[in-house]
């Protein structure tokens, strides 16, 4: 009967953490420790993908392995890289070397707004290049802005304090310091300088194997693939007249805008364009949100509603 016992709560069912997934196979924190685990066939039915960050139910099997059994809800997901639950996305910006792409840098944060994953903008390399007013353009935005220098660590204890807790993807183009940022924030890593993008997947130009990092603290860090352009349209889908949610400056202008239905671009009496004239929107902001809204215009109606999440 004690053998029964135990045999009976060893398959008791665990909650978990999914860190990894690679192949089919997904590794697991659960209570009991790490296991490697399969997704049973009722998510192959359902076409649900299960990707890191999803809290899920583990049925043990043998010892270190087991079977995925349930998926907790989701507070919100990213196509790439699938990861899901995330308590922040940290854009990483160089200064300099290479110069930012404003394009790119709004198209992310669009990207989050729209699925509800709060940005945290870190602009790097502060001593090669001031960095203040592009940060200002997105405080005034309304974002969280850390700028800091990973050679002498200014500023980095502040950004270390918020990335220690949760979950935060990262993310920033090919050069940004986002190696040099992750090594001085958690050294406990021990991640040299250029060795995170291979322990981290990088490299592979897939998004298949993605994986958390824990960083001592009760938190995870993803890493994501370097970019110097984005296919918005790859990664994100709406109605072009819904873009203007994700321009977080543009509230408590739009709605005094003349006409309902307001594109916010060339209409006469737009409040919001009255608000960029006026220096209180950022006219780089404000270029991005015309150019991202012209290509969300090709989008046809069908492929609306192909649009989900993982």
């Amino acid at each position: 009967m004690r053998g029964q016992g135990l045999e009976q709560q060893k398959k008791a069912p665990l909650e978990g953490l999914i860190l990894r997934s690679q192949g089919g196979f997904y590794q697991v924190l659960t209570e009991a420790g790490e296991l490697q685990c399969r997704g049973r066939g009722r998510f192959r039915k359902e076409d649900t993908q299960l990707v890191v960050g999803d809290r899920v139910q583990v049925e043990p099997t043998q010892e270190g392995c087991g079977f995925i059994t349930g998926l907790e809800p989701r507070k919100n997901s990213l196509i790439r890289p699938p990861v899901a639950n995330i308590d922040r996305l940290a854009l990483v910006v160089s200064s300099t070397q290479p110069a930012p792409n404003l394009l790119v840098i709004d198209q992310l944060t669009a990207i989050a707004a729209r699925r509800e994953i709060p940005v945290v903008l870190v602009f790097t390399k502060a001593d090669l290049a001031d960095t203040g007013p592009l940060a200002e353009v997105y405080r005034k935005a309304g974002y969280l802005v850390f700028q800091v220098d990973s050679l002498s660590g200014a500023g980095t204890a502040e950004a270390g304090a918020l990335f220690a807790r949760g979950i935060t993807a990262f993310c920033g183009n090919s050069g940004a310091g986002k190696s040099s940022l992750l090594n001085a924030i958690f050294p406990e890593l021990g991640l040299a300088t250029g060795g995170i993008s291979r322990k981290l997947g990088r490299g592979r130009h897939t998004t298949r194997h993605v994986e958390l990092f824990p960083t001592g603290q009760g938190g995870y860090i993803a890493d994501t693939p370097g970019f110097s352009a984005i296919d918005f349209l790859q990664f994100q889908r709406m109605p072009a007249q819904e873009l203007e949610l994700c321009f977080p400056e543009f509230e408590g202008h739009r709605e005094r805008c003349r006409f309902t239905g307001c594109s916010h671009r060339v209409e006469k009496g737009c409040a919001v364009l009255a608000a960029v004239e006026a220096g209180e929107i950022p006219r780089s902001r404000h270029e991005s949100y015309k150019a991202i809204y012209e290509e969300l215009k090709t989008v046809k109606e069908w492929e609306l509603k192909k649009e989900g999440t993982p």
